[in-house]
């Protein structure tokens, strides 16, 4: 059938799928979930890092590197069984951790909340490495309808918690101590992100890196911008991947190879590069990023330098060698 121009009419078809109904969105059923396993997970967690924070505070006033008596997280583990009033000293660590870990899954939380999304509790991990955790997570229990929800939830997190390791890293940084040699017998010496060596340019001029002993809050501190650079990789399902699934879905894929890639190629660098490169790449192949019900929402200006932000959070908070083992 013409439409009297000499075109054929549009298909109708073809403008369902470009501008898909509202009512074909389906409505979502919030549902009340249990706090008890989120709670239970937040609180072995608690006592995971005050363990792990009990080495780093135990270093620090003995003027040495972490771990670099030997000891063994998985065996620090047991210390709340035999000394449980050790614990104490833990705390400015595990505290000041803790509270920038809650703080980035909060923000993905309520902004979930504040788009009708069904969302978990932040469920924490404790797990017996360096610092007693692998991090928190919340499920996503509903789809994200537009692109502006998807970039709101992704990128709350980490900024809130960024929001909370800056003061962190800039009062645990001033208050360190210069200790010459400090690294000489380090079993780990741990790398210096831009926001780090900001910082002790700032607080300590004119001293060398490797001189400043971080006291527990300022490790608390590098440990949470440590993750925020990991969530904020362009790459899958990773916060990063969904603002840049909500700028550029159809690069998304590539895009998430091309940082797998290259965190492959670093992992001559860091051993930790070719366990998060691999998983990313495996990842990446296997599992698509969920598509959003409204695609052609366009990003306003202000989300757009967001995106901006971003990118200098985690250059701040990026190290291309976050550890490094010491042969003894």
């Amino acid at each position: 059938m013409s439409a009297g121009n000499g075109h054929d009419r549009l298909p109708v078809e073809v403008l369902e799928m470009r501008f898909p109904p509202v009512a074909e969105i389906p409505p979502i059923e919030l549902r009340r979930r249990a706090l008890w396993p989120a709670l239970v997970l937040f609180l072995l967690t608690i006592v995971s890092t005050l363990a792990v924070g009990s080495e780093f505070a135990q270093s620090y006033a003995e003027n040495r590197e972490p771990f670099s008596g030997g000891q063994d997280p998985l065996s620090m583990m047991a210390l709340p069984f035999k000394h449980p009033a050790a614990l104490v000293v833990g705390i400015p660590f595990s505290f000041t951790l803790m509270g920038i870990l809650l703080a980035h899954e909060l923000g993905h939380y309520f902004a979930g909340k504040l788009y009708g999304i069904d969302v978990s509790y932040p469920y924490f991990i404790p797990f017996p490495n360096l610092f007693g955790t692998f991090g928190a997570f919340i499920r996503i229990r509903s789809p994200i309808t537009t692109r502006r929800a998807l970039f709101d939830v992704g990128l709350a997190g980490p900024v809130a918690g960024f929001v909370i390791a800056l003061p962190a890293m800039a009062l645990g940084i001033a208050t360190s101590k210069v200790v010459p040699g400090a690294e000489a017998n380090a079993a780990i010496v741990f790398g210096h992100p831009l926001l780090v060596r900001f910082f002790v340019s700032l607080f300590h001029p004119h001293i060398r890196m490797a001189w400043v002993l971080l006291n527990p809050v300022a490790r608390a501190a590098w440990v949470g911008l440590f993750v925020t650079a990991l969530n904020l990789l362009p790459a899958w399902q990773l916060d990063g991947g969904h603002v840049m699934y909500s700028l550029a879905s159809r690069n998304h894929r590539r895009i998430s190879l091309a940082v797998s890639l290259a965190l492959l190629a670093m992992g001559s660098l860091s051993w930790i590069w070719y366990v998060w490169g691999a998983m990313l790449l495996l990842l990446t192949l296997r599992f698509r990023h969920p598509p959003v019900y409204d695609s052609w929402q366009p990003l306003d200006r202000s989300r757009r330098m967001w995106a901006v932000v971003a990118v200098v959070i985690f250059v701040l908070c990026f190290t291309p060698w976050p550890a490094r083992y010491i042969p003894s």
